[in-house]
């Protein structure tokens, strides 16, 4: 559409008109494409981001609160499917395909609540957890993934040095299936 405006205005002379339009179009097109794809990112030798597409749309499975921040975690259907059947407190382990986020922004006080009410403020990171047995076997199944968002540059990085990053402290619920999470009553 815009490619037939500068025609228009070329043709009938308007050279400066035409000349901001297309500046105009070069400006936004560049900031498009200066945008990062966060699904080209990965842990090293773990997790692309790009695996778990979809996540903004999983099912909650809980949220919980830090000092500092608040998180929600969610997770793909199978994990879902297997939390209702009872997993990880019926001493079975989830099934390989499943996937959790956990997503933490700080915290802020909100202003328009009558109440007192603490809320998300700005995007903190987006952890990932996947369960394959075969691909993560040396870290009890699972693979980690987190991503640090800086809210500056709008941009993620992938923190830790490979998709065990989580295993150590994931260890302290081994009988859990290496999960902080569970599955609140609805």
């Amino acid at each position: 559409m815009w490619h037939n405006r500068i025609k228009h205005f070329l043709a009938n002379r308007h050279i400066a008109t035409g000349a901001a339009v297309i500046a105009v179009a070069g400006v936004f097109g560049g900031i498009a494409l200066a945008a990062q794809d966060r699904y080209t990112l990965r842990v090293p030798n773990g997790p692309a981001f790009s695996e778990f597409k979809g996540y903004e749309n999983w099912q909650y499975v809980a949220s919980s609160q830090t000092e500092m921040g608040l998180k929600v975690i969610a997770a793909n259907p199978k994990m879902m499917a297997a939390y209702r059947s009872g997993v990880p407190g019926n001493g079975k382990h989830f099934p390989d395909g499943s996937q959790i986020v956990k997503i933490e922004w700080t915290s802020k006080k909100s202003d328009e609540s009558p109440y007192f009410v603490m809320v998300p403020d700005k995007l903190k990171s987006v952890s990932f957890m996947e369960r394959n047995s075969k691909r993560f076997a040396k870290t009890g199944g699972w693979g980690w993934a987190q991503f640090q968002y800086d809210a500056a540059s709008a941009t993620f990085t992938p923190f830790g040095s490979d998709a065990g990053c989580g295993y150590e402290c994931h260890t302290k619920v081994q009988a859990k299936d290496y999960t902080f999470t569970a599955y609140p009553l609805r």
